[in-house]
């Protein structure tokens, strides 16, 4: 971004006994992850032209135990859990939004049960809102007509009955949107909902993430779109293991509407 963006912390917005719209929850991977740092920046520029007032909790904000949950350690998770807990309700939290399907889904449907109820929002989802409000306007720009498919995150697509956001904001952006076979409740997991990102895969004929990237290609894309930053990492990898990418690029969203202008 050419333009310096500040993001405040809730402790700033506390001090001055302000509180926001809306938390921003940036995630494991928006916060450390190169790529995904991008998906983070590109979603803060949106909200800072919708004029939203958000914050983050920064140093405050720790892993939502999703890996240490799925994985099996339950103990960890409630630990991890707690603990951000004890932040949120601290601070009075009361709408999150997410960039990261699996934080989407932590938050939402497993921290009511250790005290912790929230409005928990996707990325697609919130700026969905802001689009019907008024507040955000999203146009075609250097994606008008451009062939993009849409891979469903397991967390936001299955988990959550959440198809229609993201498309009806790729739908604004005047592409022309084809639909993979397994799409929507058919959808194929990336291979990151299994841990797959952060393992070497079990023996077989093909690795997971080939497999939904090639469904991917097959619809010849110029941009897979994405709502994940895991799904982004997978499908990236299987770009480059088809040597497909000097044609065809992995976006999210958030990225496709903030630099659709950017001409």
């Amino acid at each position: 971004m050419s333009e310096t963006i500040t993001v405040p912390t809730m402790a700033e917005y506390m001090a001055q006994g302000k509180q926001p719209e809306v938390l921003f929850w940036v995630g494991c991977a928006g916060s450390f992850d190169d790529r995904a740092k991008k998906i983070t920046k590109a979603f803060v520029k949106l909200l800072h032209n919708a004029k939203v007032d958000f914050a983050v909790l920064g140093t405050e904000e720790g892993c939502t135990g999703d890996p240490a949950k799925r994985a099996g350690n339950e103990f960890l998770f409630q630990m991890q859990a707690m603990m951000n807990i004890e932040v949120l309700n601290g601070y009075e939290i009361k709408k999150i939004v997410t960039a990261c399907p699996h934080c989407f889904n932590t938050l939402k449907n497993e921290y009511p049960g250790l005290g912790g109820n929230y409005e928990v929002m996707h990325h697609t989802q919130f700026l969905k809102s802001l689009l019907n409000e008024g507040r955000l306007k999203v146009e075609g720009g250097k994606f008008k007509g451009k062939r993009i498919t849409f891979h469903d995150p397991c967390y936001l697509g299955r988990a959550n009955n959440e198809y229609e956001a993201p498309r009806e904001l790729l739908e604004k952006l005047e592409v022309e949107l084809n639909e993979m076979k397994r799409c929507k409740s058919r959808g194929l997991c990336c291979g990151a909902g299994g841990a797959q990102m952060f393992k070497e895969p079990e023996p077989g004929a093909k690795d997971i993430n080939i497999e939904r990237t090639e469904e991917a290609l097959g619809t010849k894309p110029d941009i897979i779109a994405a709502g994940c930053p895991f799904c982004n990492t997978m499908l990236t990898d299987g770009v480059k293991n088809a040597e497909k990418e000097d044609s065809v690029a992995v976006m999210d969203v958030a990225e496709m509407i903030a630099s659709a202008q950017d001409l």
